[in-house]
């Protein structure tokens, strides 16, 4: 296969992102089940300086390869977001899981080039497990093929959200319901370890009813080139719209059905 000058400009940013979410993300095992600061947001969310030192180390180093591309970023806002690449990151996705001490948070990576999300990275420092999603070329998970797994019933379907607060929050309690009660199993194994665990062929659909860019860029990628369906409740593939639903694809309809009747 002869490989265009395309394919090898995303081979190359992948690369790249995998160093940088690696670096990113081990920085915050320095505070992880040890000592960090913690406050809150005007909104209530919680931040650490080990997500702050995270994404500053992500920006330094991106920066230092690529000047002339953009970040946008959860804790230091926006530069160059007009740029033909813009970097996406979410320096620690998962915070709630982080400060209590479990595992299942992530350092999120996505590469928009003209607008579109190409390239993502879903990074677990503490589980050393490594997600990568270039489009058009596949998904890894600690550079072996990552797949999501073949489901095509909600009765034999693992379902995952990260928390019900937010499903009432939303509005989606009647659609949650309706999921909790047709799939095998619930569990709230969230936030962007559970896209993850959809790629990876563990669970078959991961919803989170609200999620920002610096969330969405990174799973796009990885989920779709896992052979797993990617969308907003409204079924649109889209890292803009507010919503994240992860699904085998054999699920995906009856899942956006249950939406679209409960709405």
């Amino acid at each position: 296969m002869t490989h265009t000058s395309s394919d090898k400009r995303l081979d190359s940013l992948a690369k790249a992102a995998e160093e940088i979410a690696r670096a990113g993300g081990d920085s915050t095992l320095d505070h992880f089940k040890k000592s960090f600061d913690l406050e809150f947001k005007s909104d209530q969310t919680p931040v650490t300086n080990a997500d702050r030192n995270a994404e500053e180390t992500i920006r330094e180093a991106i920066m230092s390869r690529f000047p002339d591309h953009g970040i946008i970023g959860e804790e230091y806002g926006t530069d160059g977001g007009d740029k033909e690449v813009v970097w996406v990151v979410d320096p620690i996705d998962g915070t709630q899981s982080f400060i209590h001490g479990v595992p299942f948070y992530t350092t999120l990576i996505g590469v928009l080039v003209e607008g579109e999300p190409k390239v993502g990275v879903i990074y677990a420092p503490a589980l050393e497990e490594m997600a990568v999603g270039v489009i058009g070329a596949g998904a890894r998970l600690n550079g072996k093929p990552c797949r999501a797994r073949s489901c095509n019933d909600l009765a034999s379907a693992t379902f995952l959200t990260t928390d019900i607060e937010n499903i009432e929050a939303h509005g989606y309690r009647e659609t949650w319901d309706s999921l909790r009660a047709k799939a095998r199993l619930h569990r709230t194994w969230g936030d962007a370890y559970g896209h993850l665990m959809v790629a990876a062929g563990r669970a078959d659909i991961m919803f989170d009813p609200i999620v920002s860019i610096w969330d969405a860029a990174a799973l796009l990628p990885v989920v779709t080139e896992s052979g797993a369906a990617y969308s907003d409740v409204k079924g649109e593939m889209t890292i803009h719209s507010g919503s994240a639903l992860s699904c085998s694809s054999g699920v995906q309809q009856s899942v956006l059905n249950l939406f679209k009747s409960n709405k």
